[in-house]
C-alpha cells in the first residue's frame, strides 16, 4: 500500500456512505495519531486496537453521525506520496473560513491547524475535514 493516510480516510468516507457504525483498518502510529486529532476534534466516536482475521494490529474506528447525518461532510487529502505539501505556520490553510480542521505533521507531533498556529510551527498538511 503507497498511501495508508489516504486508504483510512477512504474507509471512513466509505463507511459513512453506507452508514456503519464502525469501520477497521490496519493499524499504525501515523494513523492513530491522525485519529487522536479526528476524535479530539469531535469528527469521530473514537477508536480501539484489535487484531484482524490473521492476527495483525488493527484499529476499529466508531463513526459518529447526527440525526442520521455523518459528522464528515467532507474528508480530503491534501498531500499525497507524488505531491508533499508543507506549508509554514501563516500559510496553513483555513477550511471553510474556521468551521473545519486541516491536520498537519510538524516536529512537535501531528496536530490541528489551531494547534499548530498556537504552537507556531508548520509543517506537511496531511488532509481537511469538514
Amino acid at each position: 500500500m503507497n498511501d495508508p493516510i489516504g486508504d483510512m480516510l477512504t474507509r471512513i468516507r466509505n463507511g459513512q456512505m453506507r452508514a456503519k457504525s464502525t469501520v477497521h483498518t490496519p493499524a499504525s502510529k501515523l494513523r492513530g495519531w491522525v485519529l487522536d486529532v479526528l476524535a479530539d476534534e469531535g469528527y469521530i466516536r473514537g477508536y480501539e486496537k484489535t487484531t484482524d482475521e490473521r492476527g495483525h494490529p488493527a484499529f476499529e474506528i466508531s463513526l459518529k453521525y447526527y440525526d442520521g447525518t455523518p459528522v464528515i461532510r467532507e474528508l480530503k487529502r491534501v498531500s499525497k506520496p507524488g505531491r508533499r505539501v508543507y506549508m509554514s505556520v501563516k500559510d496553513i490553510p483555513q477550511v471553510r473560513q474556521g468551521l473545519g480542521v486541516s491536520i498537519v505533521s510538524t516536529p512537535r507531533g501531528v496536530m490541528s491547524d489551531a494547534n499548530a498556529r498556537a504552537a507556531n510551527v508548520g509543517g506537511e498538511v496531511l488532509c481537511t475535514i469538514f
